[in-house]
């Protein structure tokens, strides 16, 4: 039977949020309503909200979450009601020709539930990459749920969801990151500092952190980083150049997604290094370098996607490591809110004193 729940609406371009009520379907064969206990305020909530990633208003906001199975459709046998899940946004097929090649991270045809939730008045509701987690309850398809250990707190897991997999997967999947390596992470948000997190664990010698704020590169210190470098009063090429023996970094992780700082990225790594681009880039946004130079310079210019990360195996083994005290996932949570609290979140962002704002239901 259909229920009716809370959930955090952006109506239109650029129009304030609002917590609506919204009603989730029954689940269909292969899908799973999931009782939310918590979930992330993330970047690409708010380009949602902005439409700048599609037109498709009105968007059901919220996607780095964590809850409860609470009812499957038929034909789901991986997860059941009651356990506790992480949702992924990449839910892999296994028919592609990626998931055939055996490289199911690039999974080019992932599943979305086929039910639709709706506003009150029956109006369609698009769900922030095919979640909607802003809500007391949703509906996903059941390759979204990915089953960690409960005993995990929500606010702390449901980060896997999206920022801090997308972070510690650049440097660990994209950027292949080892024992002795130079990393040099631009940008240290939410992302640029699980990047900071991944290259440590990896056992990264040199991690430098690059932002124009000081309270950023803090706590970039606090998250591994070894060296830091405001990029507002510093050239950052420069400045890693010399804290790399005059060489560059063996990997460059640009987490901000501007042509200015793909730029510093690119000049930034050693001959044969690695950039890999994890910020989110606008679509006008455009890239000019000497051809020239991206030739002699060799190495590889990659981009990461979710951390190129596979969540069945990479969500457990994180909350694992995490359990063991190896890596602090609790240090990206700044403040727990409620469902009405996530248009002020938004301001925050843009204030920088936030990792994560996380909403706790």
């Amino acid at each position: 039977m259909a229920q009716q729940v809370l959930g955090v609406v952006a109506p239109g371009r650029n129009e304030a949020v609002r917590v609506e009520t919204i009603t989730v379907p029954d689940p269909g064969p292969g899908e799973a309503v999931v009782k939310i206990q918590a979930c992330g305020v993330c970047h690409t909530d708010l380009h949602y909200k902005q439409g700048g990633i599609n037109d498709d208003f009105p968007f059901l906001l919220g996607h780095e979450a964590a809850g409860v199975v609470e009812a499957v459709g038929e034909g789901v046998a991986d997860v059941a009601p009651g356990d506790f899940v992480v949702l992924n946004w990449r839910a892999v097929c296994g028919r592609c020709r990626a998931c055939l090649r055996g490289r199911p991270w690039y999974c080019f045809d992932t599943h979305n539930a086929a039910r639709k939730m709706t506003l009150a008045d029956g109006t369609e509701l698009s769900p922030a990459l095919g979640i909607g987690a802003f809500a007391e309850k949703t509906l996903v398809h059941a390759g979204q749920c990915t089953k960690v250990d409960p005993a995990v707190a929500p606010s702390v897991a449901g980060l896997l969801g999206c920022g801090v997999m997308a972070g510690i997967g650049a440097a660990i999947n994209t950027g292949n990151v080892g024992r002795g390596d130079t990393v040099a992470v631009i940008g240290c948000g939410g992302v640029g500092d699980a990047a900071i997190v991944g290259s440590r664990l990896a056992g990264a010698a040199t991690i430098i952190a690059v932002d124009i704020d000081d309270r950023k590169l803090e706590t970039a210190r606090k998250m591994g980083a070894t060296h830091t470098v405001n990029s507002g009063s510093t050239d950052p090429v420069e400045a890693i150049r010399e804290l790399t023996g005059g060489h560059g970094a063996d990997v460059v992780i640009e987490a901000v997604g501007r042509p200015e700082t793909y730029r510093q990225a690119f000049y930034a790594r050693d001959l044969a290094g690695t950039v890999v681009l994890v910020g989110v880039p606008t679509p006008e946004m455009k890239l000019e370098l000497p051809l020239l130079d991206v030739f002699g310079r060799g190495g590889a210019l990659k981009s990461s996607w979710y951390g190129d990360c596979l969540p069945s195996r990479d969500f457990p083994m994180l909350i694992d490591l995490h359990q063991q005290g190896r890596i602090d996932l609790g240090a990206f949570v700044t403040e727990t809110i409620g469902l009405g609290d996530v248009e002020k979140a938004f301001a925050r962002m843009h204030e920088g004193d936030v990792l994560r704002s996380v909403v706790v239901l």
